[in-house]
């Protein structure tokens, strides 16, 4: 510590001695300028962290350590620290030490390179801190298959066996998809390699009696792509002297499974037989439950089956949550030897979600159809208003009621004319007669007055805009199925009944011989609620 301080009184003192030489030649004004921007300069490079000049230093494969040491130019050492490790497998001590390799895990082979954002921090202990990010490039590294110790390949005289090279022992640590090679000075006569690792060979009798003394052994090549890394294995053949038990094989290998009513358990099993294929007999499975049909192991070549069961709905009681079976798959050769695999299954009690579905589609349906029907009346009802207003406003103008009466009348008399040829009597009315006009509004005597008809109109109008609005909501909001299954199905469904039993309806007087539970197809639900759904 105090060799550093030493270092830095004379760096220092160096630094002023130089700006005091300098002084005489500049002005005064300058000069503190000078003097300011030459300590702020000091300090900023003091605090400045210090990373690996190379190029590309910060570029680097999966599996490359990658080791420096941040530096500072300041004498007093800081502490640092580092930000943004997230589990990388990244070291970094408060003394600046890096060191990192990244996993093969952490690009995608796919992928091919990812960016790595880290944030370095320096701290002194009078509280300036530096920070500084830099950015890590990974590029994907590739890597060859991996091959273990593969089982010998057991053959039987005159007869076609089958080796396949079981991802059990050679996989790529990158998931790459393989191809199979061999050389064909490697592959005895007849013999052959498919790229998919299926060894297959009929000896002849020479060559079967060459094997009992004298094993072969025969190198693949194990080949990803598409960087074509390879890796070589190794296969013993073998004569059968033992009349051995068949090999199967269940692919998951997994003994102990859970799943749901509504799931699916499904195996491929691969059966193979040390003497040759054709010497398995019997391929099949016993169940504790018989409900587990036979029908449910399906043979796709004498070495290869598949088994798929679904336990349904029933399976279990409405009292149990959960029901254990076990399931034994064998295979039997024609000397009644004997393999088997025991598998222990779980089914977990599942509500039944095909009818439930149907239940809450008939609850979806039937409330649109019965607002679709509603829908209809109240446009029934609509034409029905508009014309009895027409009617109405017609009634002042054209339906007036006359009236006219005679009034009173005073005397009737005979009066005696005398004519210079005869004297005739005539018939005199006398006194006054007044007669009546008057006019009476036919609305206010012939049906209901035009303001209640408007006020109706407007009522069934209000209704039915809500309803339709209301109506392609709902329709849309739980077009889906999985939409419907939540809880605010119901609660929207609550809130919109009311309106098809809207309590201003009974003053419509709609026709009560038509009911709201009529019944229509897709096609005319969607005149109405454009969005309704048939599913």
């Amino acid at each position: 510590m105090h060799e550093q301080l030493d270092k830095l009184k004379k760096h220092w003192s160096s630094s002023i001695m130089l700006l005091i030489n300098l002084i005489p030649k500049i002005s005064s004004r300058a000069c503190g300028a000078f003097i300011l921007l030459f300590f702020v300069s000091i300090v900023a490079s003091a605090q400045q962290l210090i990373f690996p000049d190379s190029a590309n230093w910060n570029q680097l494969r999966e599996g490359q350590i990658l080791s420096f040491r941040v530096k500072v130019k300041d004498a007093v050492a800081p502490k640092f620290s580092l930000e943004g490790i997230n589990g990388y497998g990244i070291q970094f001590d408060t003394l600046g030490n890096f060191s990192w390799r990244p996993s093969f895990d952490l690009v995608d082979r796919l992928e091919r390179q990812k960016e790595i954002n880290l944030i370095f921090q320096a701290e002194w202990k009078d509280g300036r801190k530096v920070r500084t990010p830099i950015y890590f490039t990974v590029t994907h590294q590739n890597r060859p298959p991996e091959i273990g110790d593969l089982p010998a390949f057991y053959v039987k005289q005159s007869t076609l066996n089958r080796y396949q090279i079981s991802s059990d022992y050679v996989h790529d640590p990158d998931g790459d998809p393989l191809v199979f090679k061999i050389a064909q000075a490697q592959l005895p006569e007849g013999m052959a390699l498919s790229s998919l690792g299926l060894l297959t060979w009929t000896p002849s009798r020479n060559q079967f009696n060459k094997l009992k003394n004298n094993p072969h052994t025969i190198e693949f090549t194990a080949q990803d792509q598409p960087d074509k890394a390879e890796a070589v294995g190794k296969i013993r053949l073998m004569q059968t002297q033992l009349d051995l038990p068949p090999e199967i094989l269940l692919v998951p290998g997994d003994t102990t499974f859970s799943i749901k009513e509504n799931e699916r358990l499904s195996f491929k099993i691969y059966v193979s037989d040390p003497n040759g294929d054709e010497d398995v007999l019997n391929v099949s499975f016993l169940c504790s439950d018989e409900r587990v049909p036979k029908t449910a192991l399906t043979e796709n070549t004498s070495v290869q089956y598949e088994f798929a069961w679904s336990p349904g709905y029933q399976f279990t009681d409405d009292a149990e949550k959960s029901k254990n079976i076990e399931i034994i798959f064998f295979a039997i050769d024609k000397s009644n030897n004997r393999i088997q695999r025991k598998v222990r299954v779980k089914v977990v009690d599942t509500e039944n979600v095909e009818q439930r579905d149907k239940f809450l589609y008939q609850k979806y349906s039937g409330t649109l159809m019965q607002a679709k029907a509603l829908i209809e009346q109240l446009n029934e009802k609509h034409k029905a208003l508009e014309k009895a207003y027409r009617q109405a406003k017609k009634g002042k103008k054209n339906r007036s009621i006359f009236g006219a009466s005679l009034g009173a009348t005073s005397a009737v008399s005979s009066a005696f004319v005398t004519t210079p040829n005869d004297l005739k009597a005539i018939t005199v009315i006398g006194g006054s007669t007044t007669a009546t006009l008057g006019t009476l509004e036919a609305t206010e005597v012939l049906g209901k007055s035009k303001n209640d008809i408007l006020d109706l109109i407007k009522t069934e109008t209000e209704i039915r805009n809500q309803l339709q609005l209301e109506g392609d909501i709902f329709a849309r909001k739980y077009a889906l199925k999985s939409s419907r299954r939540t809880i605010e199905f119901d609660n929207d469904r609550d809130k919109f009944l009311p309106l098809i039993n809207h309590q201003k309806l009974p003053m419509l007087e709609l026709d009560a011989s038509k009911p709201l539970n009529m019944k229509y197809d897709a096609k005319e639900m969607k005149k109405t609620f454009a969005d309704f759904s048939e599913e």
